[in-house]
């Protein structure tokens, strides 16, 4: 894929993705890093208008539309910043000078305290692949509870029993 510069239009990741749409957030689930990303709603409306063909500006000039407020195109930048990282974007990006080094906190002080509600936030957490979460000790084994023997025996001398 050919990077995109700020004339061109970011584009969201669709494979290998399980997604949940929540009614103010988005929970994805990267099949491919085994990690678990919670949207809010305006990083998850900014991620919706990754299509493609849809610029930064117009993604702003859309979220000012549905959401009924300000909306700068700063914020959308963000948005982009935060999605890219977690590898929720296609393609490697050139970002504009200004947003690439703002942070959150930064933005809000920036745009004012009423504007946080609207400053796109992703939170994400590693989960353990199928095998580590089924791991279990085998007989003979230390333990303290039945659910970490095979078995499900854990014996009252804190040994897993076979």
């Amino acid at each position: 894929m050919k990077p995109f510069t700020p004339a061109r239009s970011p584009r969201m990741r669709k494979q290998r993705l399980i997604i949940d749409e929540l009614p103010d957030e988005v929970l994805v689930y990267d099949l491919d890093r085994h990690k678990a990303h919670c949207l809010n709603q305006t990083a998850a409306l900014v991620w919706k208008l990754c299509d493609g063909r849809t610029t930064a500006r117009a993604i702003a000039r859309r979220l000012q539309s549905e959401l009924d407020e300000p909306f700068s195109e700063d914020l959308v930048w963000l948005a982009l910043r935060q999605l890219n990282k977690i590898h929720l974007l296609e393609g490697s990006f050139v970002w504009p000078a200004q947003p690439v080094g703002m942070s959150r906190r930064e933005m809000v002080r920036r745009m004012g305290i009423a504007a946080a509600v609207s400053v796109p936030l992703i939170t994400s957490i590693v989960s353990p692949t199928a095998v580590q979460a089924l791991t279990c000790f085998p007989g003979g084994h230390a333990c303290s509870t039945d659910v970490q023997c095979c078995s499900h025996n854990c014996l009252g001398s804190f040994t897993c029993h076979s």
